[in-house]
């Protein structure tokens, strides 16, 4: 098979680009490495996960920007599976630069769609969505809080948001807009024109070659700084909850849908670590002083916009559809980040 991804250079890609080229896929990763430039930071870093994949002669790197419908078509051409994990994706620069921000979510993930629709045998899609598609409207559910989380309270949401929630009469981020968008016309072509799309709307995804900073990959930027030393900054209170999960169990996920194509399938699926799987950035940073024996100096600061106070995925369609459930829990994959941290460090002085 050819699998195409965009944002091949990114976490989520470059995952799913060695995922495939192990079993011995043709793997095409197109991407323009834009992360740093859009983030204010050293490219270093970002370049990182095109050259850990250089080894793999079944993987090819393509520079190109999803922007581009032209050169999406050339190189989208003959694909079986297209992975889009191309984004901006920081709800803070969302908000500095919207206009970019829309270009690159809303129009490039028309674009792909578009070189999707045109083939003549058109490839699966996976498309990489955000649980803030959902908004302010999760900020409606009466919440309890206790020493360091806070919780839902109450029973109807005991196994989390599910995919009916519904996404309208709220506020959102540009971010949120942007991906929203993307989300809705992921869904829309499925139904017109017969394609064979799964919408993955994500909550917290962390792991090795995860270059997490304030503004993005929180889970992974406390992981840096604590073994750095560094500060960290909590927006609100740090009781915040969110379900987190393993990058290995989201590319996994992906691969059930693919997997699962010979038979009928709903497009969206809430992805997350799910109700056993959650934690605050309080609970994290004393998981992390247990594992290194470290903290970060904390700083607080006012409620980020649109802030969930909780949110966790009801992952029991994923479950119930594609056969997959997580299998890395916290107390596995933290340490497993934390090593890929340590043996790495000299990269972390540019992030």
């Amino acid at each position: 098979m050819k699998v195409f991804i965009t944002g091949g250079g990114g976490f989520i890609g470059s995952h799913a680009a060695e995922f495939y080229a192990r079993r011995g896929e043709e793997v095409v990763i197109f991407d323009n490495l834009s992360r740093f430039k859009i983030l204010g930071r050293s490219q270093t870093p970002y370049r990182y996960n095109v050259a850990y994949l250089k080894p793999y002669r079944q993987v090819t790197y393509v520079e190109g920007d999803i922007q581009d419908l032209d050169l999406l078509m050339e190189h989208l051409h003959d694909s079986d599976i297209v992975i889009h994990a191309a984004a901006q994706t920081a709800v803070t620069a969302s908000y500095q630069d919207p206009t970019a921000d829309f270009a690159i979510n809303a129009r490039g993930t028309l674009n792909v769609l578009e070189a999707v629709r045109r083939q003549s045998n058109p490839p699966i899609v996976i498309y990489c969505s955000t649980n803030k598609v959902y908004g302010n409207k999760v900020e409606r559910i009466p919440v309890m809080a206790n020493q360091t989380r806070y919780e839902f309270a109450g029973k109807k949401f005991r196994q989390g948001i599910n995919e009916t929630f519904g996404v309208d009469l709220c506020t959102h981020s540009p971010y949120g807009c942007s991906k929203l968008s993307g989300d809705l016309y992921m869904q829309d072509y499925a139904r017109h024109y017969d394609l064979k799309i799964g919408v993955f709307r994500q909550s917290c995804i962390y792991g090795t070659r995860q270059f997490g900073i304030e503004d993005q990959g929180w889970l992974a930027w406390f992981a840096i700084a604590t073994h750095l030393g560094q500060p960290v900054t909590i927006y609100g209170d740090g009781k915040q909850v969110r379900d987190v999960l393993f990058i290995a169990d989201l590319i996994a996920a992906f691969d059930a849908f693919v997997q699962k194509q010979k038979t009928p399938l709903d497009t969206v699926f809430n992805i997350g670590g799910g109700p056993e799987n959650t934690l605050s950035p309080l609970e994290l940073l004393e998981f992390l002083e247990d594992l290194t024996g470290k903290r970060s100096q904390i700083r607080y600061a006012d409620w980020r916009p649109n802030d969930q106070k909780v949110y966790i995925s009801d992952i029991r369609k994923a479950k119930e559809s594609l056969g997959w459930s997580p299998r890395v829990s916290i107390d596995q994959g933290i340490p497993e980040l934390l090593r890929w941290i340590r043996d790495n460090k000299k990269l972390f002085s540019e992030v």
